[in-house]
């Protein structure tokens, strides 16, 4: 392999935070190997670590002889573009951490604008909004139906490890970047993710696969992406003008996506948000919906449980709050909610017992200051709406021209 030596770009901890950013449910290929986060990205190995005043980055190029993948693939492997002439790591680093806003500004702004984020927001500093490849984010979160971020990123490794072309080595462990859409097209290939235990998403992931390889155009998830936000490379250009529901773009790209097989309403917006950069997209899975239950007085009256006009209303107050970078700024509040982050909010915890149509199920509650906090929990039609939507892949294809291969 050739190996780029260290270089660093001053960064500060409240503008990133890679310990943060790098596992609150964006991307799921990132593996921390001691001080050090490893991930195959475009064509290389990228290396990255930190410190308090600036961020560390290191690129691996494959040689020229590549060896096989490990296990062998079951389909034909992919090839590595040969080795740049010049090295682009830096702007590589810079366009997939979104380092150019300024993270500061936009809390500050947020926090001015809602209460609730002034409040979490300070524990959280540092979490960017990563400008992921279209086609990684879609597969990711096809993957997170019914699941948790441990076993999407055992899936996205095994998927890896099978089909995508095979970068080199860190010490034993073998870096495969990730598999195009032409690959996972391959007849044998859902059986064998029935095999490597991906269940129903098996199904999902080759269909689509197969629909965006042989029935679109080539760039046609690019043409969906935001561009004030292009792929790394291109200049941007204008979006259009803010509305409640989000730009014109952004609602047609959300909903192409829902006609892709395993994309219901949260996917697609996952997708809008962490592949496509549209920053208004919302995600609203149960454990958003609980946040939105708690601290903004949804659960009361047409907006009682999780149903499609109560995902839109979530959106649309969220949007309405902070503006275009409504996911962004979600995205920190759903961080601070999660279970591996629960000691920065959380000084004890006290188990409860809650009843509701299913077994009887622990529930953590956080207590805050010695105070604890009241936590009602349904299991009704809230959840079973949201997980049919994104397990059966509502569709709505009606208006909607689809850009098929003539």
């Amino acid at each position: 392999m050739r190996i780029i030596a260290w270089r660093k770009l001053p960064v500060s901890l409240t503008e990133l935070c890679l310990d943060t950013t790098l596992r609150c449910g964006q991307s799921f290929r990132w593996r921390k190997v001691d001080d050090t986060w490893l991930c195959a990205l475009h064509d290389r190995i990228l290396s990255l670590r930190q410190d308090s005043t600036h961020l560390h980055y290191q690129a691996s190029f494959p040689d020229n002889s590549l060896e096989p993948p490990t296990p062998p693939s079951s389909a034909p492997n992919s090839t590595v573009d040969p080795l740049p002439e010049d090295d682009d790591t830096e702007k590589l680093v810079k366009h997939y951490l979104n380092l150019d806003p300024n993270l500061t500004e936009l809390y500050e702004q947020w926090s001015s604008a809602d209460a609730n984020f002034k409040k979490k927001a300070p524990r959280f500093a540092g979490i960017r909004i990563l400008r992921q490849d279209a086609w990684e984010a879609l597969v990711g979160f096809i993957c997170s139906s019914n699941n948790n971020i441990i076993r999407i990123s055992q899936m996205m490794e095994k998927l890896c490890l099978h089909y995508g072309p095979f970068l080199g080595r860190i010490g034993m462990t073998p870096y495969h970047d990730m598999p195009s859409p032409s690959v996972l097209a391959d007849p044998k290939v859902e059986s064998h993710l029935r095999q490597l235990g991906f269940g129903y998403r098996a199904k999902y992931l080759y269909r689509t696969a197969s629909l965006i390889s042989q029935e679109y155009e080539p760039n046609w998830l690019d043409s969906l992406r935001n561009p004030e936000k292009p792929i790394l490379g291109k200049q941007p250009s204008v979006a259009g003008e803010m509305q409640p529901g989000g730009r014109e773009g952004y609602r047609v790209a959300h909903g192409e996506l829902l006609a892709l097989q395993g994309v219901g309403p949260k996917v697609a917006d996952c997708v809008c948000l962490m592949g496509l950069g549209w920053g208004e997209a919302v995600p609203v899975d149960t454990h958003v919906w609980q946040i939105a239950q708690r601290d903004y007085k949804f659960g009361k009256g047409k907006h009682s449980s999780l149903t499609k006009a109560t995902y839109d209303a979530v959106g649309d107050r969220f949007r309405g709050l902070w503006g275009k970078e409504a996911g962004w700024a979600h995205s920190v509040l759903f961080t601070a909610d999660l279970r591996v982050f629960s000691e920065r909010l959380v000084e004890k915890i006290e188990v409860i017992q809650v009843k509701g149509e299913e077994p009887e199920q622990k529930v953590e509650i956080g207590v805050e200051s010695g105070v604890v906090a009241e936590k009602k929990v349904k299991r009704e039609a809230d959840d079973d709406w949201l997980e049919q939507a994104d397990s059966a892949a509502i569709t709505q294809t009606a208006r909607i021209k689809r850009k098929r291969k003539a």
